[in-house]
């Protein structure tokens, strides 16, 4: 069916728009960015925070270009000193209340309510003197901060918790008290919030912020006494780029290698290293399940803001989940026993540092059950953004750097583990060893495109040797909730299931690099990041983890066997049922 199209007028000129979309959609066409502060196309539109008024011909007022649609023969004016005052006296309002702490903010030099007063020229809010309401600063949880003090009352936050069907905040009290908060103002580490960081990666300012753990590391590799390794997680090398201004998807693996051994590691290994380590011990689960009646369908855990999510929302199906650790414990685990061994360190003086997208990884540092070697497996998980402002406060021009390799044997890896960073890549990258496992015979075609691209919930069939294998990969937990609705009702279909807690998994992880709503808006930030990924794959050497030299050699001199005792003790863990309360 033919799209309709409608013919409108922005500051003079014609334009061809398809009917019914918004304003500022249309204004897009024309090459004008129209600001906002609260809309997230698809997440939150709700034409709050009137940053976006524009002046149609003919409408007593100025409308809200984010929520407003064009029609025939509509005219509309973006830049009238009518448009500017409006937006200059908003900026102004909103500063009225605004902890203004600039220079000592995360945010700063990224922040949208910054930039936007810079562009109207607004200097100073003292015009609107008055009370300024007082909030209680919560740094409860592990992974994250929240500062009232910064909020604008967007609501993008609110609107990515519910996006996630997790709805811990919300806006509480009214009028000059209105604020961003839990329940009852309790604290976040005591409501079901899962730390997936969404929140943190949509908001416009400094409200909501990760907590750094940047120090800890400088101080780490500053003490003589500790050999402290980085381990990189598979999307960071197609992300951090963009917090030093370049393009959306590119991959800098070897100057992210530079840039850390000149912050002073000892060694920079690849996580990816361990996804592959993930995926054999993984897929032997599988096939053990299978094979011997076990429960099925069996879910990944290689997402740690997912298992807090099972663990409050579903904690009767706990059983369904992997019981292999997330690649980036894994590792840990593998080198505060093997590689400790081999090297003859003493596990208390190894530091494992994770550089991860995911601010949940802050989070399951601190779980039970994650301390094979009687020290915890990973001793700080640090956010891509954390990473680039060490770079930064380094001295170290990123652009410029050299490419260089990681350091081996843990460095080595396979396009499998690669692809890890992508909803529906762990999905593969097992099937890819499964299946071999199972029929016993090469695969000739390693893609299994019917679990890529940023869909919700993808579905797919195999026949293997006469054995129907049926699984499903969902990303967001909204989308996992469906899957597990039917998990728990006994009508799932699926033999394994992959859910990664962010949208469109790891690429899109809320430790990643914070792009404006204009960036949110009008580019694909999910398929841009997973497209070099799987670039990635498709040139690498290998790509199947089973395929791993490191692994092989991981397992002749210390595992034995996927599966082995000895693998169980160090590579596989557990979970708790947790309260679920908002």
């Amino acid at each position: 069916m033919e799209e309709k199209m409608v013919n409108i007028k922005i500051n003079g000129k014609d334009l061809t728009v398809p009917a019914g979309i918004s304003i500022l959609e249309a204004a897009r066409y024309a090459g004008i960015e129209i600001p906002t502060l609260c809309f997230l196309r698809e997440i939150n539109e709700i034409g709050a925070c009137r940053m976006c008024m524009v002046e149609v011909k003919g409408a007593r007022s100025l409308v809200t270009a984010c929520v407003y649609p064009v029609n025939e023969g509509m005219e509309i004016f973006t830049n009238t000193e009518k448009v500017r005052k409006s937006r200059k006296h908003t900026l102004e309002l909103i500063l009225s209340t605004h902890n203004k702490n600039c220079l000592t903010c995360l945010r700063s030099g990224n922040c949208e309510l910054q930039a936007l007063c810079k562009e109207f020229g607004v200097k100073d809010a003292d015009y609107y003197k008055g009370r300024m309401p007082e909030f209680e600063f919560d740094d409860s949880a592990a992974h994250m901060i929240r500062d009232n003090s910064k909020c604008i009352l967007c609501r993008r936050c609110v609107a990515a918790c519910q996006m996630q069907e997790v709805s811990v905040i919300g806006a509480n009290a009214r009028g000059f008290d209105t604020h961003i908060s839990s329940a009852f103002d309790k604290d976040l580490a005591n409501v079901s919030c899962i730390s997936c960081g969404q929140c943190i990666v949509n908001c416009p300012t400094g409200a909501i912020v990760e907590k750094d753990d940047s120090e800890k590391v400088f101080a780490a590799i500053n003490d003589p006494t500790k050999f402290v390794i980085a381990q990189t997680a598979p999307s960071i090398r197609v992300t951090l780029g963009e917090a030093f201004g370049m393009h959306i998807g590119t991959n800098v693996q070897g100057k992210m290698v530079a840039a850390l051994r000149r912050l002073g590691f000892d060694k920079v290994f690849d996580t990816d290293f361990a996804a592959d380590l993930t995926i054999v011990e993984e897929a032997h689960e599988l096939i053990e399940r299978v094979t011997n009646g076990g429960v099925l369908p069996m879910i990944t855990s290689c997402s740690p803001g997912w298992i807090k999510y099972c663990e409050h929302y579903y904690p009767d199906q706990l059983d369904h989940l992997s019981t292999c650790k997330s690649p980036q414990q894994m590792f840990g685990a593998t080198i505060k026993t093997w590689y400790a061994d081999k090297m003859n360190i003493d596990p208390k003086d190894i530091v494992v540092v994770g550089i991860m997208p995911c601010t949940a990884k802050k989070f399951e540092t601190q779980r039970e059950d994650q301390a094979a070697s009687g020290y915890p497996d990973v001793d700080i998980a640090i956010t891509t953004r954390e990473l680039a402002r060490m770079i930064e406060s380094a001295g170290l021009f990123f652009p410029k750097l050299p490419d260089e390799e990681f350091d081996n044997p843990l460095g080595e890896s396979t396009g499998a583990a690669v692809i890890f960073g992508a909803t529906g890549g762990v999905m593969e990258a097992a099937l890819r060893t499964a299946v071999e496992t199972i029929s016993g015979e090469e695969l000739k075609e390693l893609d299994f495109k019917e679990v890529r691209g940023t869909k919700n919930i993808k579905e797919a069939s195999y026949n293997v040797k006469g054995l129907e294998i049926k699984v499903c990969a969902a990303s967001g937990t909204a989308n996992a909730k469906k899957i597990m609705d039917e998990v728990r009702a006994g009508t799932s279909p699926y033999t394994f299931i992959e859910i990664m807690a962010c949208p469109g998994g790891c690429v899109n992880g809320g430790g990643q690099p914070v792009q404006s709503a204009v960036v949110r808006n009008f580019y694909d930030l999910k398929a841009l990041r997973g497209a070099t990924l799987y670039e990635a794959d498709k040139n690498m050497p290998k790509r199947k983890s089973h395929e791993s030299e490191a692994i092989k050699m991981v397992y002749d001199e210390y595992f034995k066997e996927p599966g082995s005792p000895r693998a169980h003790q160090v590579l596989h863990t557990s979970y708790v049922a947790r309260p679920k309360y908002k």
